[in-house]
C-alpha cells in the first residue's frame, strides 16, 4: 500500500526574511520501496542557517531547492520499507531527505547509525553531525589552533559555535570568549559551556566589548556572523592571528548587499589569514572527529543544549526563528515517533 506523507514544498523565495508563505505544506503518496531505494520515518529533523542560502536560485556550495518541490535538508529516521540487502528494516539512518514525515530515498545516500547507549538520534543532526565537523574542521584544520591560544567564537550559543569553544577548552585554549545575543545567552556560554568569559553583542559595539574581554588581544577568530563582528576581529587580532570564516548570518536576509570590513587592511601589517571552509570538503576528519567527540559527549566533557519544536507543521516557524536567534543550541524538528 502507498505511504501517505506529508512534505514541506518551497512555494516562492523570498526577498529578505522568509515567510510562511514561502512554503507549502503537500499531503503525498509514496510507493514502495524499489531496487536500491529505502522508505524511512522520519524521527528527527534538522534546520540550519545554510538553509536560507538555498532558498536563493543563485549558484552556491549547495544547490538551490525548486520552486514546487520539497525542501531538503538532514534528518534522522527509522527504515520502515527495504529495496536492498545492505539495509535491513528496523535500522537507524541519517540522510538528506528532511522537512517531510516519510521519504523514500536511495540507500546509497543514508548513512546507517549505531544506536549508541544514551546519545539521542538528534545528536547525529548537531554535535556528531554536519554542526559538531563543522567546528571541529573550522577550528582545528582552517583555524590551525594552538594550544595556548586566545579565542574568540561569535554566535557562541550556537549550534557550531557553542562546540567551537568547548572544543578549544579542551585542546588547551588560554582563554575563550564568546558572543551571543542575549543576557540568558551569555550565562548559557559562560555557566554551563565553560567559556571564560562572553558579551551580549547587542549591548553596545562589538570592538569595544571585545577589546575589554581580551586586552591582549586575540589569536583566533571563528566567524559564524561576518559584519561588525569580523571588523571588530580583525581589530583584535595578534599578529599572525587566524580566522576561521564560516558564516555570516548577519547579512542572510539582506536585501542590499551588506559592506565588508572596513579595517581589512589591518590584515597585511598583522600578517593575518582569513579562510573560508566548507564543512563538505572536509569528510575526511569524519572518523578522527566521531571518535574525539563521541568519547567527550560520553565522558560529559562536552554539553549539548537543544531547542526542540514538535511537529512538521512548526518547522518553518522554527526555521525563520532559528533566522531570528531564537535558538540556544542545535535547533531540532521532533516528528511523531521519537
Amino acid at each position: 500500500m502507498p505511504t501517505v506523507a506529508r512534505e514541506i514544498h518551497l512555494a516562492s523565495r523570498p526577498h529578505g526574511e522568509p515567510s510562511p508563505s514561502n512554503f507549502q505544506l503537500v499531503t503525498t503518496e509514496l510507493a514502495d520501496p524499489g531496487p536500491g531505494q529505502l522508505l524511512v520515518r522520519n524521527l528527527v529533523m534538522s534546520v540550519d542557517p545554510y538553509m536560507r542560502g538555498r532558498m536563493n536560485d543563485l549558484p552556491s556550495y549547495a544547490p538551490p531547492w525548486q520552486i514546487g518541490e520539497p525542501a531538503r535538508g538532514g534528518a534522522v529516521g527509522e527504515v520502515v520499507g527495504s529495496g536492498t540487502d545492505t539495509v535491513r528494516v528496523g535500522s537507524l539512518v541519517l540522510h538528506e531527505g528532511g522537512w517531510r514525515d516519510y521519504a523514500l530515498i536511495p540507500a546509497d545516500q543514508a548513512q546507517v547509525l549505531h544506536r549508541e547507549e544514551g546519545l539521542p538520534p538528534s545528536l547525529y543532526l548537531g554535535a556528531l553531525g554536519m554542526p559538531g565537523l563543522t567546528a571541529y574542521a573550522g577550528l582545528f584544520r582552517i583555524g590551525e589552533f594552538r594550544a595556548g591560544d586566545t579565542v574568540f567564537v561569535s554566535g557562541a550559543a550556537g549550534a557550531v559555535g557553542g562546540l567551537v569553544g568547548q572544543f578549544a577548552r579542551l585542546r588547551g585554549a588560554k582563554r575563550v570568549i564568546g558572543s551571543a545575543g542575549s543576557a540568558d545567552k551569555v550565562r548559557f556560554v559562560t555557566e554551563e559551556l565553560g567559556f571564560d568569559t562572553a558579551f551580549n553583542y547587542r549591548d553596545r559595539p562589538v570592538a569595544g566589548q571585545l577589546h575589554d574581554a581580551a586586552p591582549d588581544g586575540i589569536d583566533l577568530y571563528f566567524d559564524n556572523v561576518g559584519g561588525e563582528h569580523l571588523e571588530a576581529a580583525i581589530g583584535a587580532l595578534n599578529t599572525h592571528g587566524r580566522v576561521a570564516l564560516c558564516g555570516s548570518i548577519s547579512g542572510y536576509n539582506a536585501t542590499e548587499r551588506p559592506p565588508g570590513p572596513n579595517n581589512l587592511g589591518l590584515a597585511v601589517g598583522k600578517r593575518l589569514t582569513l579562510r573560508g571552509f566548507i564543512v563538505f570538503d572536509h569528510h575526511d576528519l569524519a572518523a578522527e572527529f566521531s571518535q574525539t567527540v563521541g568519547g567527550w559527549l560520553r565522558a560529559g566533557q562536552v554539553q549539548v543544549r537543544e531547542t526542540v519544536v514538535d511537529g512538521l507543521d512548526n518547522a518553518v516557524s522554527a526555521f525563520i526563528g532559528l533566522l531570528r536567534g531564537e535558538n540556544t543550541g542545535k535547533m531540532i524538528i521532533r516528528l511523531s515517533g521519537e
